[in-house]
């Protein structure tokens, strides 16, 4: 109970002690609402606007694949949204060097915030610049969220709406350089293994000009001829002779035979991987769904005068109220 009282008594004596000084604490509060409203001026702290793009990245890394692929063993769905770890892959890209320098050469930025290239640290100043006025959030729906603030609400939205063209090309130029060398790969691969099937062919002719052109067909009609013949008359002796040719040709044939059939398998197999790596360099196919395009804003997102202006005033004020307790104690003490 003692507790209560001296509770009770401590906020009616703060509450005294506030009205009383009620005059001055409105002059202190006022000045500061005033004062904070001059300072966030136009003129003093330029307004910036803000330019939004939402995307989500595709889940394609290969056309050929997405596009020329069994329905029942491809792996990715040209039409289908990102997930995740696309969600992760496009931020990491977006942080990129490769793409931060694209956009400080496209948009000229380093003149466009006014920094001297000259100067001590031009790189560290535009870094920490481009930091405060763009952002790259993933979503909370897996969507990638580009802001852009910029003084100017039409510069913002070209900027956002840039850097989301950039994503596109930076993300199909990486794409193009490995697809690039795979295809080179592939090709090789793909010529060494036709070439091969060419000198299989070219030698079973040979063989086929010399008599050979299907050994089990050849030598069983043979062997029906000879067991119908004599085989010591001329007829037999000339079967005979055809029958020892092709059986000591029929290792070489036999060989060559099964050789250009796993060969040709090999090759079709080949053609495909081919067929599909030279889609992924000619061929290209946007690198995103766009959800949300930037465009110029109406109204400024900072500084809001009004929040500042009230947090300020409120701050001053119970500043305020707590010198003028403080003082109020010490002169208690005092006496």
């Amino acid at each position: 109970m003692n507790q209560n009282k001296e509770f009770d008594f401590n906020f009616v004596d703060i509450v005294s002690l506030v009205w009383k000084y009620r005059k001055h604490l409105l002059i202190i509060a006022l000045s500061a609402a005033i004062l904070s409203a001059v300072l966030t001026a136009p003129f003093i702290i330029k307004p910036k606007y803000q330019s939004q793009v939402v995307f989500y990245p595709t889940t394609i890394n290969s056309i050929g694949n997405a596009l020329f692929t069994d329905l029942t063993q491809r792996q990715a769905d040209p039409l289908a949204f990102g997930e995740e770890e696309e969600a992760e892959n496009a931020l990491q890209l977006l942080n990129s060097s490769a793409l931060q320098s694209r956009i400080i050469k496209n948009f000229d930025l380093m003149n466009h915030y006014g920094i001297d290239a000259k100067g001590s640290s031009p790189f560290t100043d535009l870094g920490n610049k481009m930091k405060s006025n763009i952002q790259f959030n993933r979503t909370r729906h897996l969507a990638v969220e580009i802001l852009v603030l910029d003084e100017d609400p039409i510069k913002a939205a070209e900027i956002a709406n840039g850097i989301g063209a950039i994503y596109d090309s930076v993300k199909t130029e990486i794409q193009k350089q490995v697809s690039l060398q795979a295809l080179e790969i592939v090709e090789g691969e793909f010529r060494n293994k036709e070439k091969m099937v060419v000198d299989l062919r070219t030698r079973l002719k040979e063989l086929g000009q010399k008599g050979i052109t299907n050994y089990e067909e050849q030598s069983r009609a043979i062997a029906e001829e000879l067991y119908k013949v004599d085989a010591n008359s001329s007829k037999g002796k000339r079967l005979q002779a055809v029958q020892d040719k092709l059986a000591a040709y029929a290792g070489e044939f036999t060989y060559l035979n099964e050789t250009l059939i796993l060969e040709l398998e090999s090759l079709s197999k080949l053609r495909k991987r081919y067929e599909r790596s030279k889609v992924d360099v000619e061929q290209t196919v946007p690198q995103k769904f766009i959800l949300t395009n930037a465009s110029p804003a109406e109204k400024k997102t900072y500084p809001v005068r009004s929040l500042i202006v009230l947090l300020v005033t409120g701050a001053v004020g119970f500043f305020s109220i707590v010198v003028l307790l403080i003082m109020n104690q010490m002169n208690l003490l005092k006496k």
